[in-house]
């Protein structure tokens, strides 16, 4: 009787899922770094703050926070706003596309263990 083999695609592999997380998170990063420049030339050069002051606002904007120091000018309360919103959907894209090899093994161990292991077999 041959011992039970277990089927190589659902091995446990933590270091291949780290991988995949890494890999997207290496092809978005130009996107993060972007959209962190555009905010920190937003606070720059239409509210006057410096530049250690425009990454704080920028960077805790594009993290969810919110910004730190209060707007003076109307036209950087407006391209601010639209700032708050590009970095809100540049957050949840980064953290779907880093948090979706985790989602997706997850769910493959669902399955499987609700077929009792019969997954990709006809």
């Amino acid at each position: 009787m041959k011992p039970k083999r277990r089927d190589s695609h659902f091995a446990p592999r933590p270091w291949r899922l780290a991988g995949h997380m890494v890999s997207g998170t290496v092809i978005l990063l130009p996107l993060g770094v972007g959209t962190l420049a555009l905010g920190m030339a937003i606070y720059h050069w239409v509210e006057g703050l410096g530049w250690p002051d425009a990454f704080l606002n920028a960077a805790m904007l594009l993290g969810g926070m919110g910004p730190v120091d209060p707007l003076r000018t109307t036209a950087g309360k407006w391209l601010a706003g639209c700032y708050a919103l590009l970095a809100g959907v540049v957050f949840l894209v980064l953290a779907g596309v880093m948090l979706a090899p985790v989602i997706h093994h997850v769910l493959q161990r669902v399955h499987l263990e609700a077929d009792g292991g019969r997954a990709g077999k006809a």
